[in-house]
């Protein structure tokens, strides 16, 4: 992959006409219009943060392991114990992400379905479309890794050039726009919880949910030229470019909301916005725009997903690890890795079938899973003090202080996107994120007590540039 591919796996992955979109009806109800559009920049800064921290220690540890490697690598003592848990989150939180991006597009093309021929959007259906959705993906990531590098290349202009228009048709032709007032200071509570200030920072999870997997182009640095420099490049570049424009993004269609009400009571609020605003037609066209970018960004979560499993699984972190890791020779990629990263996603998705908000624990279990994972090699890497030896791209005396505000904010968002989300709390409301959490850290932490702790030893190297040059002669006379 060129450096360009690598940024654009990551830019993918983030997808601000995923994340922004599908849990925009999220962010309606919980803060409204000025949560929406001022949470945006706030998480964009405190995501930069984190992905700055992160790309110091990726450019000193270039590896498809990333996070889990890196860890071993800091920790002062206990490398594989740190290494082990960092693993673990890192893959609960790629596998949730994985969930939550393709569950979203199952959201947008059950709407369009139903527009174009009346396929309802019920909880059915959309399960339906998200497994459907899932095995295409499989599919896709098992034909090689040049296929997918093209397609990500293609599906960051899909991105850029769809906000545009998106933007552009929801700016130019509707009849009329909310007030600057309403888009920047409208606040809206319909979530039952009576503080407005809990309810405010609740509804910072549409902006932080969408700044997730940027860890891609960590992921992907054994297969990216110059990868210590092209890896955190293309981390902090795919924050940097989505926070511009998933801002433009949000204001634009937060300005062309025609009927409030109606629009967040529907199954999919950016759909029936777009209709109001700009007519039927209009909106189906702009429906696919979305659905295009959505099927880009689940096919690169798959792929970034499925090398962390095969990086994870290569050092035997993962129950049948030999089964996960092995990479097929006719395609060269990790197809048991793909298929793992699909069902586990497919997996976490259903109980949307009985629970109206599993969509948004969805999102916030990839959040803190996923967090918790980017933070432990910085906080690692601060206690390392100066002993740390940087890589060719580092913040120099800035990286104390950057990484202790990321490890801050980590803290303090892996406990708040736990909290009830919807009052009362019932079966139908309640957030699962602790529960999924727990079934995650227990069994990996019962697992390392009982057994892993005495023969997992951190990350393996994959072997020398004689054994490297056999596996290729191995794989090139298939």
């Amino acid at each position: 992959m060129s450096g360009f591919s690598n940024f654009a796996v990551s830019f993918t992955i983030i997808s601000i006409l995923s994340g922004c979109l599908t849990l925009y009806g999220f962010g309606m109800n919980t803060g409204g219009p000025v949560m929406i559009v001022w949470g945006w920049p706030i998480v964009g800064l405190m995501t930069l943060l984190v992905g700055l921290a992160m790309a110091e220690v990726c450019s000193s540890y270039p590896t498809a392991g990333g996070l889990y490697y890196w860890a071993a690598k800091l920790a002062p003592s206990h490398g594989p114990a740190w290494s082990w848990f960092t693993g673990w989150f890192n893959f609960l939180g790629q596998v949730a992400v994985t969930a939550g991006i393709d569950f979203g597009a199952a959201f947008f093309l059950n709407a369009f379905l139903d527009l174009q021929f009346g396929f309802t959007a019920t909880p059915g259906h959309t399960i339906l479309l998200f497994g459907i959705i899932l095995v295409v993906h499989g599919l896709l990531n098992t034909f090689g890794v040049q296929l997918v590098a093209r397609l990500n290349d293609i599906s960051v202009w899909w991105h850029v050039f769809g906000v545009l228009i998106i933007v552009g048709a929801l700016v130019f032709l509707p009849d009329k726009h909310q007030s600057a007032s309403f888009v920047f200071g409208e606040f809206v509570n319909n979530t039952g919880w009576a503080s407005g200030f809990y309810v405010a920072l609740l509804g910072l999870l549409l902006a932080q949910y969408t700044f997730t997997g940027y860890d891609a182009s960590a992921h992907m640095t054994e297969e990216t030229h110059d990868a210590a420099r092209s890896g955190p490049r293309g981390i902090v570049m795919s924050i940097v470019a989505s926070l511009a424009a998933g801002w433009v993004l949000l204001i634009g269609l937060t300005f062309a909301i025609q009927d409030y009400e109606s629009e967040v009571a529907s199954a999919t609020p950016p759909a029936q916005i777009f209709i109001d605003a700009i007519g039927v037609t209009g909106g189906k066209l702009l429906l696919l725009i979305v659905i295009g970018a959505q099927l880009f960004c689940g096919m690169s979560s798959v792929t970034a997903n499925s090398r962390m499993i095969y990086a994870f699984s290569r050092d035997g972190a993962l129950p049948y690890s030999s089964f996960w890791h092995r990479v097929n020779k006719r395609t060269r990629t990790p197809t048991n890795a793909v298929w793992l990263a699909a069902a586990g996603a497919f997996v976490l998705g259903l109980p949307y079938l009985w629970n109206t908000t599993a969509y948004a624990a969805v999102t916030s279990i990839a959040v803190i899973g996923l967090y918790i994972a980017y933070v432990l090699p910085t906080f690692l890497r601060l206690h390392k003090g100066e002993e740390f030896q940087r890589g060719p791209w580092h913040l120099g005396r800035w990286s104390r202080l950057v990484g202790t505000i990321a490890v801050i904010w980590v803290c303090f968002i892996a406990v708040l996107f736990m909290l009830p989300q919807v009052s009362p709390v019932t079966a139908k409301t309640f957030n699962y994120t602790p529960v999924a959490v727990l079934v995650v850290l227990g069994f990996a932490g019962i697992w390392w007590l009982v057994s892993a702790r005495k023969w997992f030893t951190g990350p393996k190297v994959q072997g020398t540039d004689e054994e490297l040059a056999a596996i290729e002669r191995d794989l090139g006379s298939v």
